[in-house]
C-alpha cells in the first residue's frame, strides 16, 4: 500500500479468487488502492500489519478458516476506523443484526452487483468522514 494519504484503501476479503478479483479490478479502475485476503489469517496480517490500516474492509461472512462474526470483531478492535461491509450468501437476521450491532456499515447479499458494492464503499467512506 502506498503513502498517500488520499487515497483510499480497501481490502477486499474473500475465498472466491473470482469475486476477489472483480471487486479489485472495479475498485482499482476507480482508483482506489486495493490488497486481498483469501482468509482469515490473512486478513489479521493484513490489518495488523499494514502501515496504513485499511479504510474500507470488504469482508466475506463464510471464510476457510472463519464462520461467524469475531473476525469482525477482531478487524473492528484492530482498525477501529475501518468501515466495513459484510458480504454474505448466508444472511439471516439475526446474523444482519449482530453484524450491525458489532460496527458493520452493511451487510450485502450475494449474489451482488459488483458496481454497486463499489459505490457502497465510496458512500461506507464518505459516511466516516
Amino acid at each position: 500500500m502506498s503513502n498517500n494519504p488520499n487515497v483510499l484503501r480497501v481490502l477486499v476479503v474473500d475465498d472466491e479468487p473470482l469475486i476477489r478479483w472483480s471487486l479489485t479490478e472495479t475498485l482499482s479502475a476507480r482508483g482506489h488502492e486495493v490488497s486481498e485476503a483469501g482468509n482469515a489469517a490473512a486478513t489479521r496480517r493484513a490489518v495488523n500489519e499494514a502501515e496504513h490500516p485499511p479504510d474500507v474492509v470488504l469482508l466475506d461472512y463464510r471464510l476457510p478458516d472463519s464462520n461467524d462474526l469475531g473476525l469482525l470483531a477482531s478487524i473492528r478492535r484492530d482498525a477501529p476506523r475501518a468501515q466495513i461491509i459484510l458480504m454474505t450468501a448466508h444472511a439471516t437476521p439475526e446474523m444482519a443484526q449482530g453484524a450491525l450491532e458489532l460496527g458493520a456499515y452493511r451487510v450485502v447479499s450475494k449474489p451482488f452487483e459488483v458496481q454497486e458494492v463499489a459505490a457502497l464503499v465510496d458512500e461506507a467512506h464518505a459516511a466516516a468522514h
